[in-house]
């Protein structure tokens, strides 16, 4: 698990710029979960990154502003009973995260515009229908 961590592309985050920390976790693990440090708090500084190109650092830090303390992304993990799995999984959440805050927007939608004579035939349809709808009633006004 060492070495540069792609998010798209030939874009990776170093090591150096990752920052973990290990707590105690709840859940599996027995007695074990009380002796060992197998949650994982991966954090990474997204403000002050030099690895991401400019562009996609704005469109993050955009993006990511609800997650962001400080300008900082952090992602926990404490599903699995060892560290390792914990750390692979925080590291595949931080990696897809950043790859959808980078990710361009989408093309805006071009409005659907309906022919002319396709929209003459649907509101002749429905006066028709309509017509046949008031002479069922019986009442002469």
């Amino acid at each position: 698990m060492s070495g540069p961590y792609v998010i798209r592309g030939s874009v990776s985050l170093p090591e150096a710029e990752l920052m973990w920390r290990f707590s105690r976790s709840s859940g599996p693990g027995g007695q074990h979960v009380n002796t060992s440090d197998s949650q994982v708090e991966l954090r990474f500084d997204l403000a002050a990154t030099e690895s991401l190109p400019e562009v996609w650092k704005e469109r993050a830090l955009q993006r990511l502003e609800g997650r962001l303390v400080g300008g900082v992304l952090s992602v926990r993990a404490s599903e699995h009973r060892s560290q390792w799995r914990n750390r692979e999984t925080a590291l595949v959440r931080l990696a897809s995260l950043l790859a959808e805050a980078t990710a361009p927007p989408p093309r805006p939608r071009r409005k659907t515009r309906i022919p002319r004579g396709i929209n003459e035939r649907r509101l002749r349809e429905k006066k028709q229908r309509g017509e046949t709808k008031r002479g069922r009633s019986s009442r002469d006004w």
